[in-house]
């Protein structure tokens, strides 16, 4: 087994343009990434992306190099612009197996020593200055090439389960649906009330960063970067304050079982607070009362997702205000059928608990294949 400076094992493509229209079909952002997903399944912009992007090819190892933490590697679904957040990978094949590439840069080797050089606070980022002295050992490329088919069928397994949990998810969002039809126009005649009638908002704040007196503490702070499109309970959070920064920032508690609902950068991310929680700026939350359940509320939120983002105004990015939002008004079924509909969930998230189970095992057996990388070291 050789060791290798990084820049020795992958290029760092850097070609850069600054989109036209066109290029909003074929944009991929940070925000189009799943943590441990190499398959790119959303992509695209509304507009054409504001100021440089980096130019993909077709196979690339596209990695977010801003927040490196949320370990985001993909492969490149297509010719297209990625944002200038990541980096645009490719192997050198005479040390590098092309196949068995795209595996070593999502591999806890790689992205743990990575991770390790990454600078700033609250958005830390890889410099390719740093990135490129750092040393990994690498098997011969025969030995490579055995790891590659071994960890892809393995990663297809996973894909696999994956593909089950979202059959499951699109199932509850389906039976939402039926139960309900459209909560906006109110296509069943239910009451029709606004959110300030039914919820409590909540807005959030971040702590100034120059005072560490305020950060790393016991008390749970959340951004919109942290939640995906598949979030939906959350328990924990990367940012911790203390009670002294939450008091400073004048900050509002979100109970545990607040609907978090993301209206900035971008809007409409969506999730519930398993424990009680505070929140940045870019969140006006929902506590619910009495006549509306937060599962009712989250697919609500999830299922109109486009109609609360066409609401955003802004040039640099659109913001939702506290005001529009307050104007919307969604229908509330009694609070029996909201119930009805929770249980459907719960059952199905038991089925969920059951795949998500066999997909860490699965993941477990990545890990394990991906340690032999190590190996000798």
């Amino acid at each position: 087994m050789a060791r290798y400076k990084f820049d020795q094992i992958a290029f760092n493509s850097t070609d850069k343009k600054k989109p036209v229209d066109e290029d909003k079909k074929h944009y991929i952002g940070l925000e189009h990434l799943d943590s441990g997903s190499l398959k790119v399944t959303r992509w695209g912009s509304e507009i054409a992306p504001k100021g440089e992007k980096l130019l993909m090819r077709k196979g690339d190892v596209l990695f977010g190099k801003r927040r490196a933490y949320q370990k985001k590697v993909a492969i490149a679904p297509f010719d297209g612009i990625f944002s200038a957040h990541g980096m645009v990978l490719r192997p050198k094949t005479e040390v590098i197996d092309p196949d068995f590439f795209p595996l070593f840069i999502a591999s806890d080797y790689f992205l743990d020593a990575a991770i390790k050089i990454s600078v700033g606070s609250l958005s830390p980022t890889i410099n390719w200055r740093d990135l490129k002295e750092l040393e990994f050992d690498i098997p011969s490329l025969p030995v490579q090439k055995k790891l590659a088919k071994i960890l892809w069928a393995i990663n297809d397994t996973k894909g696999a389960y994956e593909q089950l949990i979202q059959e499951t998810d699109e199932l509850v969002k389906s039976q939402f649906i039926e139960m309900f039809g459209d909560p906006i126009s109110n296509d069943r005649d239910w009451e029709y009330k606004t959110f300030p009638e039914v919820t409590e908002i909540v807005l959030g704040s971040t702590p100034s960063t120059k005072k560490p007196e305020y950060w790393d503490g016991n008390l749970k702070w959340i951004t919109p970067a942290e939640l995906t499109d598949t979030s939906f309970y959350v328990y924990d959070t990367e940012k911790h304050i203390t009670e002294r920064g939450a008091e400073e920032a004048g900050l509002r508690l979100c109970p545990a079982e607040t609907v978090l609902f993301s209206t900035r950068a971008p809007i409409g991310k969506t999730a519930i607070a398993g424990v009680d929680m505070y929140c940045n700026q870019g969140f006006k939350n929902f506590v619910c009362g009495p006549s509306i359940r937060p599962v009712y509320l989250y697919y609500l939120l999830t299922l109109k997702k486009n109609y609360f983002e066409g609401l955003g105004v802004g040039t640099t990015f659109k913001e939702l205000s506290r005001g529009r939002l307050e104007k919307v008004s969604i229908s509330v079924p009694p609070v029996d059928l909201q119930q009805g509909f929770e249980n459907i969930y719960r059952q199905s998230d038991k089925s969920k608990f059951e795949l998500q189970y066999v997909k860490r095992n699965v993941k477990e057996m990545i890990t394990c294949s991906q340690k032999k990388i190590q190996l000798n070291r």
